[in-house]
């Protein structure tokens, strides 16, 4: 058909979308296909969107393709390829005029089912599947393969690539590469003795990759878990943190075990949420470096043991990817909406120490750092990651670590300390950071032992319910938390040059499209400093920097704009200049999103101030 809009013409700079039914066998196909231009040099941002079932219902892949680096979702979508009836009208309604619809062609379609500003591209997939092989679940998982084919030689993409990406694939399976070989063949030949080609959207080798790693967030935790030495994960399976516990355990096999093979971990999955946080509040009281992921459910069920935690000061960290809520919500999407859940979680006054990384390289280095920031100030700590960094592969700097780095235990006190008389008050703070000692079981045989407990004490932990012993601690917990201020990763600041009027806010996940947002701003003459928040208690240059523009904007992916009122709340800040950018309909936030409603507050700011 003729497009009534000039078919879309890029290279190396658009958005590709699988619309596919769960259960499938789609998703392997989908990943050759981002790997295959992945390593033709060009940078990709593929995401999952899965439905929370088995298998039968809409799934979709988008992939995006940019030379330029740019790893948000951008919006849009330049090529659909439509494998799914139930969702038919609703995908093609998502095309970019003059883009481009590659769909099984084995039976002829109306019309009134396509669209005239689209190029509709019919492959007949089953009918090449139904010739080439007879047995029907070979022909659906084949099918799939063909398609990447086809888009192999409707983008020139090198086909030797997609070989190879195939050959590695089934590495352990090798009588499978012939046939997925041969099924790529078959849908890139048809294309090619049948169609125009290449599109006017082409892959192009390039060199923009560099020296980054394609790694999902729950695995880059796991791996930063390893390194940074838990020796104790306890936990219960939710999406989507089960794959990051199943990580941790690969990970120790390989890396946690003596000469004789022997293990040296405790990996335990536990009969709720409740007796997960309990085994690691429990191991973290005996001196191990323990943790637990979970996603914003499990926190709920967590709430007593995280307040006894904090009470009772025992290190413990809690790695949250975060979903939809509340409630079940939606289980297999994305949002950041656990923030004041876990900044105050349990009842009664509590303050907790939050990590927000933006990509798997900082999943890695936050979750080790977690596990120190814990046993240092003796305290939960939450890596509050997300769906979107958590189960996509995203392209990041490569993992570091420096064997020579010791872990920071924190204050404890040995069995040598003890007999030089040094004073042991297990609550009191001798120097003014609100940290105190602390020993681990059977240090020694009568000293430095003390009755831990979640009620309220004096500073050598002896119960008591004196209004002065409980203010002193509290008190304490709070200088603390002040004290962590300097450890906790530090913010990311981007200034416009010169400095602008107007700045923006935001945390994790957002990154990317913030960044490719303040590119497009700045392409329409808004000029805008950014600040990256990576952890609370938030250190006073986040206040500096709200101080220092007449209006910030906060831009995070919940409803009550969380971050927002963490940030009125710790600094007095005056509601009327954080101005809440939100987007919570569980898909990741585009870049388009965020670069319109700054625009558009921006120009009714102006309005008004012209009338008046």
């Amino acid at each position: 058909m003729t497009p009534a809009h000039s078919p879309l013409r890029a290279v190396n700079d658009f958005v590709v979308k699988f619309a596919n039914v769960n259960g499938s066998g789609s998703a392997s196909a989908n990943e050759l296909f981002a790997k295959a231009i992945l390593r033709m040099g060009v940078p990709v941002a593929p995401r999952n969107i899965f439905p929370s079932n088995i298998q039968g219902l809409p799934t979709w892949y988008e992939v995006r393709i940019s030379e330029a680096g740019w790893l948000g979702r951008r919006g849009g979508v330049d090529l659909m390829v439509a494998m799914n009836p139930q969702t038919w009208d609703a995908d093609v309604a998502e095309i970019e005029p003059g883009g481009y619809l590659l769909y099984d062609g084995s039976k002829p379609l109306p019309p009134s089912r396509l669209r005239d500003d689209v190029t509709a591209i019919g492959v007949p997939l089953t009918e090449l599947c139904n010739a080439a092989w007879s047995d029907p679940r070979q022909r659906q998982l084949f099918k799939n393969i063909m398609y990447v084919g086809a888009l192999s030689a409707l983008l020139d993409i090198d086909p030797e690539v997609v070989e190879a990406l195939i050959g590695e694939q089934y590495r352990s399976k090798a009588k499978l590469v012939p046939p997925n070989v041969q099924a790529m063949r078959i849908g890139r030949d048809w294309v090619l003795g049948h169609l125009p080609h290449p599109l006017g959207l082409r892959v192009q080798r390039a060199d923009a990759v560099g020296d980054r790693i394609f790694a999902e967030g729950n695995d880059a935790a796991a791996l930063g878990c390893v390194y940074g030495g838990a020796t104790v994960c306890a936990w219960y399976p939710i999406t989507p943190s089960s794959s990051l516990a199943e990580a941790f355990q690969t990970y120790c096999g390989r890396f946690r075990v003596d000469g004789d093979g022997r293990a040296k971990f405790a990996i335990i999955q536990a009969e709720d949420e409740i007796a997960s946080i309990g085994m690691v509040v429990g191991a973290g009281w005996n001196g191990a470096r323990a943790f637990t992921t979970t996603s914003g459910p499990g926190v709920s069920l967590m709430n007593e043991f995280i307040g006894l935690a904090y009470f009772a000061e025992i290190p413990v960290t809690i790695i949250d990817v975060q979903r939809g809520g509340p409630s079940t919500g939606m289980p297999t999407r994305t949002q950041q909406s656990d923030v004041l859940a876990c900044a105050h979680a349990s009842h009664g006054d509590t303050k907790h120490v939050l990590l927000f990384p933006e990509d798997p390289r900082e999943c890695f280095d936050f979750s080790a750092a977690a596990l120190d920031l814990a046993e240092r100030l003796q305290t939960p700590v939450f890596v509050l990651t997300d769906l979107d960094i958590g189960m996509n592969q995203r392209l990041c700097a490569p993992f570091e670590w420096d064997d020579a780095r010791a872990y920071d235990r924190g204050k404890v006190m040995g069995a040598e300390d003890l007999e030089e008389g040094r004073e042991f008050a297990r609550y009191k703070d001798v120097d003014g950071d609100g940290i105190p000692w602390r020993t681990w079981p059977g240090t020694h045989p009568d000293k430095g032992a003390y009755f831990t407990r979640g009620t309220s004490r004096d500073p050598q932990a002896q119960y008591s319910e004196r209004g002065p012993d409980y203010v002193y601690n509290m008190q304490r917990l709070l200088r603390k938390f002040d004290t962590a201020k300097s450890l906790v990763p530090q913010p990311v600041v981007e200034q416009a040059t010169p400095p602008a009027h107007c700045g923006a806010i935001f945390h994790g996940s957002t990154s990317p499209a913030m960044a490719e947002a303040v590119d497009q701003l700045r392409g329409a003459g808004i000029a805008i400093d950014t600040l990256r928040v990576r952890a609370y208690p938030f250190p006073d240059s986040v206040r500096d920097f709200i101080e220092a523009h007449e209006r910030v904007f906060v831009v995070e992916q919940n409803r009550d704009a969380q971050l927002r009122l963490l940030l009125i709340d710790a600094f007095g800040t005056d509601p009327a200049r954080l101005v809440a950018v939100l987007h919570y309909d569980g898909t990741p936030v585009t870049a388009r999103f965020i670069a319109g409603a700054i625009q558009a507050h921006m120009q009714a700011v102006d309005g008004r101030e012209k009338v008046a």
